[in-house]
């Protein structure tokens, strides 16, 4: 595991800590890929955490969410100090069974969701499998299914965007 301190910055809305050379060039020894988001483990001060690295716009960046920076008592501005190594467990996002069950009520929906793309496809099923009222999960999956029959329900845009 390596370790190393930084400022959080933040690009747009997103806080993040760039990430050294020397830890880089390790985890990319551990991942064996260069390229892609990289899965990893750490700890920004003391709290685990698991996240994926990414490179965006020519950098590799480990996003620290509002979760992580609550956990830690950091936030944009703060140094943390983070130990972090690649983390081989692939990342499932599980289909809610009501999702699941309306899907199959609807060949064309079903299609439209195997040509979105598995990021695209994991960020909906994240959404959908954080609802914590039954209305909210049953209007959502409503949304999500109109939205993957053409239609244009308000509040989903920023989840779906088919493949062509």
């Amino acid at each position: 595991m390596k370790s190393f301190s930084a400022i959080i910055l933040k690009i747009g809305i997103n806080p993040y800590v760039g990430v050294p050379e020397d830890v880089l060039s390790t985890l990319f020894k551990q991942a064996d890929k260069t390229k892609g988001p990289i899965q990893v483990r750490d700890t920004v001060n003391g709290k685990i955490f698991q996240q994926t690295l990414v490179r965006y716009q020519g950098a590799w960046r480990l996003y620290v969410n509002g979760e992580m920076r609550r956990a830690a008592q950091i936030d944009v501005g703060d140094e943390a100090h983070i130990k972090i190594e690649y983390d081989p467990v692939p990342r499932i996002e599980s289909a809610h069974p009501r999702f699941v069950t309306a899907l199959s009520k609807s060949k064309t929906a079903k299609a439209a969701f195997e040509r979105l793309r598995p990021s695209c496809q994991k960020e909906i099923l994240r959404y959908l499998n954080s609802m914590k009222k039954e209305s909210s999960l049953e209007r959502n999956i409503e949304k999500v299914i109109q939205h993957l029959l053409g239609e244009k329900p308000k509040g989903l845009h920023h989840l779906i965007e088919v493949r062509d």
